[in-house]
């Protein structure tokens, strides 16, 4: 099978017209709930005004990405049913979210932070503590940013184009818009993204298992492949996977709210209750994400060949369904990953300016320089992540994202803890923060750069996602150096 397909006239004209679609809809999106978009709130939030429906789109559009439909069937095509930790993971996070973002929205709002660490800042003062909390997001961000990129390039390479020139079109093309419309664009555009990944899994889910025989054949051939295949694979977890498959879903659900992206789409919510309503609802996509997976078991079962696992899902397509069909599910998975790259790139332009711009280097800056000042990062971010691919192999760039998940859980702490006891004081959670990081990274590099660890006990040996070992450190230094330094004081704006 040759490593690029001819073009398809067809696919690529359907893929063209929808991505002009959302590109539109991406410029008009700065006239819709119109604001002053010379200020951050309005720019970088949408003015805190997104209700219910739009703020389930944005959350969703936003957690799940091109690369979660791309790595998902992927890693269930290479190993099986350890790729399915992402179910329980989206499981879990949702009774986090209901629990937790609510009380985090109130004092945002009523302080009114736009990022996490301007919350760490309205609650222990100081401008160090909030930029390292600040950076931590930006750096996890970046490689998350890129793995949109590796998405799109996939279904791009999928249509038979080669070459680095569609996807710097397609990024410069959002970068654009972005700018101009900031947070109001990717919460236009998850309307039709969020709509069209719909159409393509239920259609996918239901008519390929027609084509291979039914459900039960396709689990039959996935099994016998991976009887075949040996090792650690199989459509039943080995025993020696469960802490790992455990770990990983937990420590995943725990970080999955402290990524700017995702902090962004709940403090961009209309009030608390919109984000309780939203934690009710978007299990909805835990259901997509348990048909996107079966994705991997169906390739297998189609018989799919190919030299990467990320190329799994557009060369499924392509196998099965007819042309028109293969440009929109291409169309689709780009713009999921528009989605997301808009919004963590707006996260990481909030994050520079407000706690690293403003305090470090320009602590007078006017509220229309501090929105000005985002715009530009945010194209800075995007085009730091585009070079990222194009100047690194991408490999490194999945092993690097790997760490991000490790990094953002060390704010956890000083974020959910911070909600709940004022126990807690800087140098404690700065000390935390810092063993967290430098544990979690020594391991990570120690196990190249793969996201488990082997706890040995006696004989027995333990793995456990690194980022959950790093913030059980990160937690018990915290606590204790808290305990042996004085309270901290209420913090007065």
């Amino acid at each position: 099978m040759s490593d690029l397909n001819p073009v398809n006239p067809v696919a690529m004209t359907v893929f063209i017209a929808f991505f002009a679609l959302v590109t539109v809809i991406g410029f008009f999106a700065a006239r819709w709930k119109r604001g002053d978009l010379t200020q951050l709130h309005e720019w970088g939030l949408g003015g805190r005004q997104f209700g219910t429906v739009i703020s389930w789109f944005l959350v969703g559009g936003d957690f799940y990405t091109a690369y979660t439909v791309i790595a998902v069937p992927a890693l269930v095509y290479s190993v099986g049913a350890y790729g399915f930790f992402a179910l329980p993971y989206t499981i879990i996070v949702y009774p986090f979210v209901f629990a937790v973002m609510p009380k985090l929205w109130k004092v945002a709002h009523a302080k009114h932070h736009i990022t996490a660490a301007d919350y760490v800042h309205g609650e222990y003062g100081g401008k160090w503590f909030p930029a390292a909390i600040a950076l931590t997001g930006i750096v996890a961000t970046m490689p998350y940013i890129a793995l949109q990129l590796v998405g799109m390039q996939v279904v791009i390479k999928g249509l038979g184009v080669s070459g680095e020139l569609p996807l710097i079109v397609a990024f410069v093309i959002l970068a654009l818009y972005t700018y101009a419309s900031g947070l109001r664009a990717p919460a236009m555009i998850a309307f039709v993204k969020d709509i069209m990944i719909y159409i393509v899994v239920i259609a996918a889910v239901w008519l390929i298992p027609v084509k291979l025989g039914g459900y039960g054949h396709v689990f039959a051939l996935a099994d016998a492949h991976f009887q075949a295949k040996g090792g650690a694979t199989g459509i039943l977890l080995k025993p020696n996977q469960y802490t790992a498959f455990a770990s990983l879903a937990l420590g995943s659900a725990l970080a999955a709210f402290m990524y700017p992206h995702t902090m962004t789409a709940v403090l961009s919510s209309a009030s608390a209750k919109t984000v309780r309503k939203n934690a009710i609802f978007l299990p909805a996509y835990t259901v997509l994400l348990g048909l996107i997976a079966l994705l991997g078991y169906m390739a297998i079962a189609a018989g799919v060949n190919v030299k990467s696992a990320s190329d799994v899902v557009p060369t499924l397509f392509g196998t099965l369904f007819p042309s028109w069909f293969v440009g929109f599910a291409a169309a689709a998975i780009a713009i999921s990953a528009l989605v997301p790259a808009a919004i963590m790139s707006i996260g990481a332009a909030n994050l520079f300016t407000r706690n690293l711009w403003r305090p470090l280097v320009s602590p007078n800056i006017s509220p229309a320089a501090e929105a000005a000042n985002a715009k530009i990062v945010s194209l800075v971010v995007k085009f730091g992540a585009l070079l990222f691919i194009v100047f690194l192999p991408t490999q490194y760039a999945i092993d690097l994202q790997l760490l991000g998940g490790v990094w953002i859980l060390q704010i956890f702490p000083a974020i959910v803890f911070t909600l709940y006891t004022r126990r807690l004081n800087t140098p404690g959670l700065f000390l935390g923060w810092l063993v967290g990081i430098v544990l979690g990274t020594g391991l990570a590099i120690s196990q190249g750069l793969k996201p488990v660890y082997g706890l040995h006990f006696g004989h027995e040996s333990c793995p456990l996602y690194i980022g959950l070992i790093a913030l059980v450190a990160n937690i018990v230094v915290s606590f204790a150096v808290s305990a042996v330094s004085p309270r901290r004081a209420a913090v007065t704006a």
